[in-house]
């Protein structure tokens, strides 16, 4: 079971990047998927979540209407696409997979069980 994000670099601010989660060894719809992300000196922070079980997603209030999250069933993958990037968006983001909740989809990293390795993301001119 593994689960890795790509698909981080450098961007200028006001550009667009997609970052990607795919999964080995399960399937990604059969989860809740969180996108996290952390920035030097700073917390962690849920940034967005999706679940299929119920279609729901949630977006962080930093990065509503500039984030989307979606899914791709037959490559087992999971996109974080950002527009209007901002230098306060630079971090490492991960992904994550839990079990499905009746509550829909949740950034709550205990019960989110499945990690991968992070990928940069720089916003900078």
């Amino acid at each position: 079971v593994q689960l890795q994000a790509s698909g981080g670099g450098l961007v200028q601010p006001g550009g667009s990047l997609r970052v990607s989660c795919a999964a080995s060894g399960f399937r990604l719809d059969d989860y809740v998927i969180a996108w996290f992300r952390q920035a030097p000196g700073k917390a962690r922070e849920g940034v967005s979540c999706s679940s299929s079980r119920d279609d729901s997603t949630w977006l962080s209030d930093p990065v509503k209407g500039r984030f989307t999250i979606t899914r791709d069933g037959a490559k087992n993958t999971v996109y974080l696409q950002m527009n209007s990037l901002r230098p306060e968006d630079t971090a490492v983001y991960y992904c994550a997979a839990g079990k499905f909740s009746a509550y829909g989809c949740y950034v709550d990293v205990d019960y989110l069980n499945y990690w991968g390795k992070g990928t940069q993301v720089t916003v900078s001119s």
